[in-house]
């Protein structure tokens, strides 16, 4: 003869409950997962400063042009410090991942390709009508296609690379903000006859698509010589910035990388012997797995 237990089910309930409880409280902190929340952190700050710039250059009336576009640009560079930073919390916490880098070419594309061009059309290209729209629009294309490209190249990539192939976005956009900072300082009136602002625009959305290298300089070691050098340009940057306007101090940084890089492509070019191996700063992507109609043995090449 067996016996059996009723049990309320009320106290079954009761005793999932409490040891439910208990169960989440024995969890800890993991403080190794929190970290991944760090660098997307500072990659949202500088998606809200090129947000903030969008809208205050599109906010600009004739009485506060000059003081809404000043302060545009200022959110720009600030965008810029928060971008570069972004990338080396990641790599120092060693929390790089896809993520991020998709992450963190979206934010640049607002930050770097939208806002400065807004910036520029409601600065001056306005007076040039459908030209000065349709020069915006090559700036911001161009930066667009050149994130979707380094995309691509870092998925490729198993490390750190020395170049960039085209110029970033934070430059281009760095030195376009700094030259509209500078107009605003020394208060010049420019209008459609100043042909060389809708040239430059174009200028550096073909620079961004070029395959004209620039070097990245994460993969190089600090030793003395190169901190020596940091310490020359640091202290010209401030002299420059004390004795003129420090609008020019950044005009003269970002002309200076995108002068040696130029230069160095002119080189390249002239004596190609010293021309290093692409493929060395990007493995090659190999996608005939992804088309169903190549048979065995045929090769297709990838450009």
């Amino acid at each position: 003869m067996t016996f059996r237990w009723k049990v309320d089910p009320r106290a079954r309930l009761y005793y999932a409950a409490t040891m439910k409880i208990r169960f989440r409280r024995r969890r800890r902190f993991d403080l190794g997962k929190a970290m991944f929340i760090l660098p997307n952190l500072f990659t949202v700050s500088s998606i809200f400063c090129g947000f903030y710039a969008a809208v205050t250059a599109a906010s600009v009336s004739s009485g506060d042009a000059n003081e809404k576009l000043y302060r545009a640009c200022i959110a720009v560079l600030f965008s810029m410090i928060f971008d570069s930073v972004d990338g080396r919390v990641a790599r120092l916490t060693r929390t790089q991942s896809a993520f991020g880098v998709q992450m963190d070419s979206l934010a640049d594309v607002i930050s770097f390709g939208v806002a400065p061009a807004l910036i520029a059309w409601h600065w001056l290209l306005i007076d040039f009508g459908s030209w000065g729209m349709f020069t915006c629009f090559i700036y911001c294309a161009c930066g667009t296609i050149r994130l979707a490209r380094f995309n691509v190249m870092a998925a490729a990539s198993d490390g750190p690379s020395a170049y960039f192939i085209g110029l970033p976005i934070p430059a281009a956009a760095g030195l376009l903000v700094a030259v509209i900072i500078s107009t605003i300082n020394a208060k010049t009136a420019l209008g459609p006859d100043n042909h060389w602002v809708p040239i430059m625009m174009v200028g550096l959305g073909l620079l961004m698509v070029s395959n004209v290298r620039f070097r990245t300089f994460k993969a190089t070691r600090l030793s003395v010589r190169s901190f020596v050098l940091i310490i020359c340009v640091f202290i010209a940057l401030v002299v420059v910035a004390i004795q003129t306007r420090p609008s020019l101090a950044i005009i003269g940084l970002m002309s200076s990388y995108l002068a040696v890089g130029i230069i160095e492509a002119l080189w390249r070019a002239l004596n190609p012997s010293t021309d290093p191996d692409p493929e060395d700063d990007y493995e090659e992507i190999d996608l005939s797995h992804l088309d169903p109609l190549l048979e065995d043995g045929e090769e297709e090449l990838v450009d």
